[in-house]
């Protein structure tokens, strides 16, 4: 007997007719819900918009890294509120251009909230001085440029920093004409930060306008209907609205990275795209259950709220359990002692419950006002044997070459992933030729010491001490290829800066790390730079990487027991999870890391993936593997449950769901290729990874390898020892 005859109707069940009785009112509630979601994200309101709330920047972490940063910032070397200029094709001797760059100075130390100026001519003994040089071109007089480095008060505001800096670029106007300067740049760290976070907005827009309308074209041809396609669009786009919403929300609360939002609008936007088809689709099964191929116009309000109810108790199931496993897989970065990384599961923790909400709330609402129109097509059930049926045959025929053939190619695809190499990315991440990029590239090349080491060593210590320190043993340190002199800065804090020629981040300056930290100078001191922000990062991850892992493997095979019976299919998913994640994770190493594929998805390689993509791809692509074996086990597990031996269960829950798991990887491909047709760096290698990570899935895992190892193991299955088979009858969630 099932649960649901020894309790009476189920809770789900009871739901879908709550819904069915008061679909106008769900429906309007939505509407305003989109409407005031939209609003208050974008300041429409007059309260500020998410986007001006937002950050962007290196990932830090805690660690020596961050500690020095901190040192460094008490010394006031953050280096984030200056500007800076440079000209080229100057004549440095002419008095002239002395004067006019003196001038220049004492304008712009003039300006509200400019704290300071600086440029070679107002050095004390000119632009040949040691001191000055660090401000020429090349450090060569010769060379024909200089830079004018203004410093903005740090206590600003955005708006008053926005005012001072145009009256800044008025002066340098200037400045560039009197000197006859043939050649003008501009940037600074904020600017680049705010170009990064204009990029996101740019990029997300680009990535939804091809989502949308793409997955409505696909949506109707897979339905048959512009009626049945847009109820799931109307729903991602509810969806939007709320993660847009939630996610001010949350900047309130959480320093929120700029990437932080295309990451976690798109998965809820894929989401609601999924489940939206999932209902869709079981609703007009039940309703053609109950009409047996009569007329449409014969079906009654009474079948319409049966239908909704049995489609709620069914599909809103598998969507409720599809949405825990992917809010599960998403909590587990919480043990992750990283901000951003935090911020990416709480934010896509939520926008999945909005996600849910809406496929168990306005979808249903949308299909009882809509049900005769859903069924325009005629009302006849599908056959039982089709094209995923005749595959499921075939793979039951051989099962052993396809686990075989399947587990190769796997295995093969994941091998780069063993040379997994990983970076923190400044203006690497944004597409080359970018003028902020640009700036930033050619003002290292010319200005090394203005622009700052790749490696920097920050301390207390006497400046002498140091000093004498570095022209006796710094120089022979792995990766050195100069070293700047000793630098007082205030508060007493002292900086040595290394040259290695790699921008930071290389194998030069990497070695260099690990030598300054495993070998220390004489005195306290910390290693800064973006190659010791990855050491950190790798070993805040290291440290609580199989915590993570750990918790949620351990609440899968919880889930996954609840919904089954069984102890063995919940270990055969998560094994071949790590089969499809490894694999994904191999090709987006040899794309990106390797360089394969730079002309055809417009980037330039780093050679190395950014730190966060194998976490965020390892959490995303988890619980969206997990999302489409729900979408299988469900009709699996139901038909099982109905008495079908295991083969036939599985021949038939591939057929009735075979459709649906391949149209929503469809559709989560078109989603998710939003972010591979950006131009931020991190998110193409994002959008791919999960591109990667679906296909591999939803065709070669789902398709091939669940069917053939299922078939393999036959009644062994469902096996699970007494105690847990007694669990499962008092607590496992069943028809």
């Amino acid at each position: 007997m099932s649960r649901s005859a020894r309790h009476g109707s189920p809770a789900l069940e009871r739901w879908g007719r709550h819904v069915a009785r008061r679909a106008k009112a769900i429906v309007i509630f939505w509407l305003l819900f989109i409407v005031v979601g939209f609003a208050v994200a974008l300041g429409a309101t007059g309260t500020p918009s998410l986007f001006s709330r937002l950050d962007s920047g290196e990932i830090v972490v805690a660690g020596e890294n961050q500690d020095g940063r901190d040192l460094l910032a008490q010394g006031g070397g953050s280096g984030f509120s200056t500007y800076t200029q440079t000209l080229t094709g100057v004549d440095l001797s002419d008095p002239a251009v002395a004067s006019a760059a003196a001038s220049a100075v004492q304008s712009l130390s003039a300006i509200e909230h400019v704290e300071s100026a600086v440029n070679p001519f107002v050095v004390p003994g000119g632009p040949t001085t040691p001191d000055a040089l660090r401000f020429v071109l090349d450090g060569d007089p010769a060379s024909g440029g200089f830079a004018t480095v203004v410093t903005f008060d740090e206590g600003n505001t955005a708006e008053q920093e926005a005012a001072a800096t145009d009256e800044v670029d008025a002066v340098f106007d200037s400045l560039a004409e009197d000197t006859g300067a043939t050649g003008d740049q501009r940037g600074g760290l904020r600017a680049l930060v705010d170009r990064i976070i204009e990029q996101v907005k740019i990029d997300g827009q680009r990535g939804e306008g091809i989502a949308l309308p793409v997955s409505f074209l696909v949506m109707v041809v897979v339905f048959g209907g512009f009626l049945a396609a847009g109820f799931p669009v109307l729903g991602a786009i509810a969806s939007i609205a709320g993660a847009l919403a939630s996610l001010l929300g949350l900047s309130y609360l959480l320093d929120l990275d700029a990437s932080v939002v295309n990451v976690v609008t798109v998965l809820g936007l894929g989401l609601c795209i999924d489940y939206g088809l999932l209902v869709v689709s079981r609703f007009r099964e039940e309703m053609r259950a109950l009409l047996q191929g009569a007329p449409v116009a014969d079906a009654t309000h009474a079948q319409v709220v049966a239908a909704t109810a049995a489609t709620m108790n069914r599909a809103g199931r598998t969507v409720i359990f599809s949405a825990l496993t992917v809010a599960i897989s998403l909590s587990g970065l919480l043990v992750l002692q990283i901000p951003f990384i935090r911020a990416v599961s709480v934010a896509g923790v939520s926008v999945v419950l909005i996600a849910l909400a809406v496929a168990l709330t306005l979808i249903p609402a949308l299909c009882v006002l809509g049900a005769r129109r859903l069924l325009k097509r005629g009302t006849e059930t599908a056959a039982d044997v089709g094209v995923f049926s005749r595959l499921a045959e075939r793979v039951h025929r051989m099962p052993w070459v396809v686990i075989a053939a399947v587990s190769a190619v796997l295995v093969v695809m994941a091998l780069p992933a063993l040379r997994l190499e990983l970076t923190s990315s400044g203006p690497e991440l944004l597409p080359v030729g970018t003028p902020e990029r640009t700036f930033y590239e050619d003002f290292r090349a010319g200005y090394p010491l203005l622009a700052g080491a790749e490696v920097l060593l920050v301390s207390r210590a006497p400046v002498s001490e140091v000093q004498a320190w570095a022209e006796t043993a710094a120089a022979d340190r792995p990766g050195v290829e100069s070293v700047d002199p000793a630098r007082e800065l205030g508060n007493g804090v002292v900086t040595l800066g290394f040259q290695t020629g790699d921008s930071g981040t290389g194998e030069a300056s990497r070695a260099l790390v690990d030598s300054l930290r495993s070998d220390r100078a004489p005195f306290d001191a910390y290693v800064v730079g973006q190659a010791s922000g990855i050491v950190d990062f790798r070993a805040t991850v290291a440290d609580r990487a199989l915590w993570a892992a750990g918790l949620v493997v351990l609440a899968t095979l919880v889930l996954l027991f609840l919904m089954t019976g069984s102890v063995v299919i919940p270990i055969k998913a998560l094994v071949m999870n790590v089969l499809s994640l490894g694999a994904a994770l191999g090709v987006t190493v040899w794309i990106f890391e390797d360089g394969h594929l730079e002309g055809l998805l417009r980037f330039a390689s780093t050679g190395a993936l950014e730190n966060t993509i194998p976490l965020l791809v390892l959490a995303f692509g988890f619980g969206l593997s997990m999302d489409y074996e729900v979408f299988l086990l469900s009709r699996i597990v139901e038909l099982h449950e109905q008495g079908h031996d295991t083969r036939s269960a599985v021949t038939l829950g591939l057929q009735r769901s075979g459709r649906i798991i391949t149209s929503a990887a469809l559709l989560m491909v078109i989603v998710f290729s939003g972010f591979a047709a950006g131009d931020l760096l991190i998110m193409k290698q994002m959008g791919v990874a999960l591109v990667l990570a679906i296909v591999i899935d939803a065709t070669l895992v789902r398709m091939l390898l669940v069917p053939a190892t299922m078939s393999v193991l036959g009644s062994a299955n469902w096996w699970a020892p007494a105690p847990l088979r007694r669990l499962h009858e008092r607590w496992g969630i069943t028809e």
